[in-house]
């Protein structure tokens, strides 16, 4: 793993065709919102409000996923900073999980909404998708 690891942008559409391959995990880093917004089928909520602290716990629960692509709302604030935070973390602790893309999703979770992709309101944890609007 080399410590020059980058956080890249992705757009919604290229997430949304990568989506269904069983290596991607989608990590939503709002806060309260994503309870009354609704979230992307399948994603797995750890809140920036404390991401901090549950980053190992992110690590364990995406065991076997080689991407992670994190939002927030807008994707300009959280989502990068989180995303960078895990980056970090995984040179620093020396974990290597076979993860090997950190992506953060353009226009955030606003944006994907905004251009009709599918969205849930479910409220498991992690999101099963039978929620899909």
């Amino acid at each position: 793993m080399s410590a020059s690891r980058g956080v890249s942008f992705i757009s919604g559409a290229q997430l949304l065709s990568l989506k269904r391959r069983p290596n991607i995990a989608i990590i939503d880093v709002r806060d309260d919102e994503r309870s009354y917004d609704g979230h992307i089928p399948g994603s797995l909520h750890y809140a920036s409000d404390g991401f901090s602290d549950r980053m190992s716990d992110l690590v364990r629960a995406v065991r076997g996923k080689d991407t992670l692509v994190f939002h927030c709302a807008l994707s300009q604030v959280r989502g990068p900073t989180c995303a960078r935070r895990l980056a970090n973390y995984l040179e620093e602790m020396k974990v290597d999980e076979g993860i090997k893309n950190i992506l953060v999703l353009e226009k955030g979770y606003n944006g994907w909404e905004a251009s009709g992709k599918p969205t849930c309101r479910c409220g498991d944890a992690p999101c099963n998708g039978h929620g899909i609007q």
